[in-house]
């Protein structure tokens, strides 16, 4: 919920547990800025929301947080449950990190916007199956998923590759699959709860010019980041 706001759990209309309640809220006077006008009209004058209030760390460090939803049923959708939901969603920023550089999407080489999408699906299908792969193996083994690799996922699979093409029968190429799970399930990480996973790189980069000209056209500039003042 936005910090601007400030609950009182003596105002909710029912109180389905400590520091759990269902509010009612009222449509505000000023219209958003992320909608259109027809679509500000089609908004509800008031809305039932669910306000659960908890502690969880992030980044370790420990910080109260309230959460808003629309699942008001307590017993459908238990406080523990919707608890476990919001801590999990770090882990799409994880995702979105395997998918721009263990794929190698960090930089696109299409260069017409059709091509770019093309190129955009392409990877997500990649990730999707190799999620598929890890999900089976998981199935098989019964290990957690958070304890198994991608990196070593994708490493694995690139390994077997040329081996499950060059088998000569079905039941060789079924082998060399169930030996690829097995593979994928021993390359297993550490279990690390809260574990911080900072934006930032190992090496600096060089400090060379951008190639954003033709290479007949482009000038390199000699002394690039050193600049000496000049003297008179």
């Amino acid at each position: 919920m936005h910090g601007a706001r400030r609950v009182d759990y003596r105002k909710a209309i029912k109180r389905l547990g400590r520091h759990d309640g269902l509010f009612q809220w009222d449509k505000g006077y000023q219209q958003s800025k992320i909608l259109s006008a027809q679509q500000w009209r089609q908004v509800p004058a008031q809305i039932t929301v669910r306000l659960l209030r908890f502690d969880a760390v992030i980044r370790r460090r420990k910080k109260r947080v309230t959460l808003v939803t629309t699942l008001l049923d307590p017993v459908a959708y238990p406080a523990h449950q919707l608890i476990g939901l919001y801590a999990r969603r770090w882990h799409l920023e994880l995702a979105l990190r395997h998918l721009k550089t263990t794929l190698g999407m960090e930089l696109l080489r299409c260069q017409t916007p059709d091509m770019a999408e093309k190129e955009l699906l392409a990877y997500l299908v990649a990730y999707n199956l190799i999620r598929c792969l890890m999900a089976q193996a998981v199935a098989q083994a019964g290990v957690e998923m958070d304890r198994l690799s991608f990196k070593g996922t994708v490493d694995a699979v690139r390994q077997y590759t040329p081996a499950i093409h060059k088998a000569r029968s079905k039941a060789q190429r079924q082998q060399i699959c169930n030996e690829l799970l097995r593979t994928i399930v021993r390359d297993l990480v550490p279990s690390r709860p809260h574990r911080q996973e900072p934006r930032a790189v190992k090496r600096r980069p060089k400090a060379y010019q951008l190639l954003n000209k033709p290479r007949h056209l482009f000038r390199e500039v000699s002394h690039r980041c050193r600049y000496y003042k000049k003297t008179t």
